[in-house]
C-alpha cells in the first residue's frame, strides 16, 4: 500500500481511470496523501488539489514538497463552489472529490454552485468522481 495512504483512498485512486499526461483536480484533498498518489501514477501529468481549508492546505504543501517542486501538484485554498480557473490554466481531465458536502447532497445548493464551477474546468470529455459507490461514483456535472 502506498505510504500514508488508507486503503479506502488507495482503492479510490485504483478506480480512477488514470493515465499518463492526466490533469487531475482534487476537491477537499485535505493533507494531501490521495492527490500524491496520484501524481505519482500519471507521468509528466499534473495534479491540482484544493480544499476550503487553510490549516489543509498547509498541512498538505509540508508533506508534498518533492512533487510540488517537480511541477506534478500543485495546491490552492478554495471551495468547490467558487473554484475557478486561473488565466492561462488549462481545463482538467478528471475531477475527484472524497467526503465533500458540496458534492454529496448535504447542501443542494451548493452543490448546484460547484458542479457549475468544475463543469467549467473540465475539458469536454472529462468526468467527475465523488466517493460513495463501489468505490466510486460518476456525477454528470449537468445536473
Amino acid at each position: 500500500m502506498a505510504k500514508d495512504l488508507s486503503s479506502r483512498l488507495l482503492a479510490i485512486v485504483d478506480a480512477l481511470p488514470l493515465r499518463r499526461g492526466i490533469r487531475v483536480l482534487e476537491i477537499g484533498c485535505g493533507p494531501g496523501a490521495m492527490a500524491r498518489e496520484i501524481a505519482g501514477r500519471i507521468g509528466d501529468g499534473h495534479v491540482l488539489a484544493i480544499d476550503r481549508s487553510a490549516r489543509a492546505i498547509a498541512q498538505a504543501r509540508a508533506a508534498s514538497q518533492s512533487e510540488i517542486e517537480s511541477g506534478r501538484l500543485s495546491l490552492r485554498q478554495v471551495a468547490a463552489e467558487d473554484f475557478e480557473l486561473e488565466p492561462g490554466e488549462m481545463p482538467y481531465d478528471i475531477v475527484v472529490a472524497v467526503r465533500v458536502g458540496a458534492l454529496d447532497g448535504r447542501y443542494p445548493e451548493v452543490g448546484r454552485r460547484a458542479k457549475r464551477r468544475i463543469a467549467a474546468a473540465l475539458t469536454p470529455e472529462g468526468q467527475l468522481f465523488i466517493d460513495g459507490g463501489d468505490p466510486l461514483r460518476k456525477l454528470s456535472v449537468n445536473d
